[in-house]
């Protein structure tokens, strides 16, 4: 496990000098380990370096490691498709959603948020490169949906995440977080207090950075490559 806290030594030094490159406040970029398919195992070896936000896929495979690792001070983030059958486990388990895209799971998430937790806190996926095959809603759909939410006392919006295409060129890849960018500032100029961008993998954080994510979702450049 020597190769986990390896990495994510190299990692949180990568951030900051891309912060630093990119004139961001130092500590404005959380690292989210996407630790989907990972075992018990390695995901305690982060934690033992210091890794306490976790982002999950599948809500089985999830809810098995939160209730078996039980650490204090662990934030579990649920960043796949959301299925309306999953939703209360969901609500119960986990801390974020960052894939909401259809007002009906932000309800369903809300109606069913136990009574003794805090608000779960949601990000809203916008398809921010109009991709048929992605899930995410429209640019001009977000002011509604936003609307929608607001009466629900059992889930607190955070800002806008997306999954945009994926290119190799460095200045492509910061088009789609750009306009991301764009969309969050619009909808927190009437004071909306949201604080989020959840943008960037292991194959663009750095374009996602310099163009104003606060959370990057980073597995592969962590754990290695799935076998």
């Amino acid at each position: 496990m020597r190769n986990i806290a390896k990495s994510l030594d190299s990692l949180h030094q990568k951030i900051a000098q891309i912060e630093r490159r990119y004139g961001r406040k130092t500590g404005s970029v959380a690292l989210l380990a996407v630790s989907k398919t990972r075992s018990i195992q390695e995901i305690k070896a982060a934690i033992g370096n210091g890794q306490r936000d976790f982002g999950e896929n599948y809500v089985q495979e999830a809810v098995a490691k939160i209730i078996s690792i039980k650490r204090p001070g662990l934030v579990w983030h649920f960043i796949g498709p959301v299925q309306s059958n999953k939703t209360r486990d969901i609500a119960t388990h986990f801390d974020w959603v960052h894939s909401v895209d259809r007002i009906k799971i932000a309800k369903r998430l809300n109606d069913a948020r136990p009574d003794h937790l805090l608000p779960i806190n949601l990000c809203i996926q916008v398809n921010i490169s109009k991709e048929p095959t992605k899930g995410g809603i429209r640019p001009d759909e977000l002011e509604q949906f936003l609307a929608e939410c607001s009466n629900l006392p059992g889930v607190r919006i955070r800002g806008l995440m997306t999954l945009p295409e994926l290119y190799d060129d460095f200045e492509q890849q910061r088009i789609p977080f750009h306009q991301l960018k764009k969309l969050f500032d619009k909808i927190n100029t009437d004071d909306g207090g949201y604080d989020t961008l959840s943008m960037g993998t292991s194959h663009d954080y750095e374009a996602a950075i310099a163009e104003g994510s606060t959370i990057v979702r980073i597995g592969t450049a962590i754990f290695g490559a799935r076998t």
